[in-house]
């Protein structure tokens, strides 16, 4: 099958920006206390499930990886750039990180404790997001846990600039009970939402949506 365009514009545009986006967000979860919480509570709950291996889908230059590999759980990322990849692995040579495309993923059924889609979501066209999470649910083992963070909203936007790089690629702004239909039509129950208001480096509302496979 042939690669969308937008899968091949958004590998270029991180691909450029991969060193930037390293230093510039490496510091940022100390000012975002949703962040921690959620990702907190993701954390404990997967631990809770005996099976404490997860999976970062779309993991950047793994900040979040990282993160989470300090509060107990054994984690790998997966990125579509192999730049944001390639820095992941020297910010955090403990862990292992993979290049692959969200559309394309071949998890293991069952397999994971948890999986977090942390803004990774935002540049699959909705009418291809369904899919994706099925794919998703299915690499969960029964009582497994998914995480997603995005943009609330609709509509897509044009990134032209992004951590001081000239791009080209579209992010889409996503309603949170459309996700939460798709994940229920994936098999998993939601079982904590929370959007909150835009922070100061923010345009839009922000979403956290935690998910058990059933």
């Amino acid at each position: 099958m042939d690669e969308p365009l937008d899968v091949a514009e958004t590998r270029a545009a991180y691909d450029s920006v991969a060193t930037s986006y390293g230093v510039m967000l490496r510091d940022l979860m100390a000012e975002k206390p949703y962040d921690r919480a959620m990702l907190g509570a993701f954390a404990e709950q997967v631990l809770a499930t005996g099976n404490p291996s997860v999976l970062d889908a779309g993991c950047g230059t793994g900040r979040i990886a990282g993160h989470l590999a300090t509060l107990g759980l054994d984690v790998a990322g997966v990125d579509l750039s192999p730049g944001m990849v390639e820095v992941a692995r020297a910010e955090h040579p403990g862990l292992g990180f993979s290049v692959g495309a969200l559309e394309e993923l071949d998890l293991a059924a069952g397999s994971l404790g948890g999986i977090v889609a942390w803004y990774s979501l935002i540049h699959t066209p909705p009418e291809r997001l369904a899919p994706v999470l099925a794919a998703l649910a299915g690499g969960l083992a029964p009582g497994g846990f998914l995480l997603l963070a995005f943009q609330a909203g609709s509509g897509r936007r044009h990134i032209q600039q992004a951590y001081g790089h000239e791009v080209s690629m579209h992010a889409f702004l996503l309603d949170p009970d459309a996700v939460v239909a798709q994940l229920e039509a994936a098999g998993l129950a939601v079982e904590a939402r929370l959007v909150r208001a835009p922070d100061t480096d923010e345009r839009t509302p922000q979403a956290y949506l935690m998910a058990r496979k059933q």
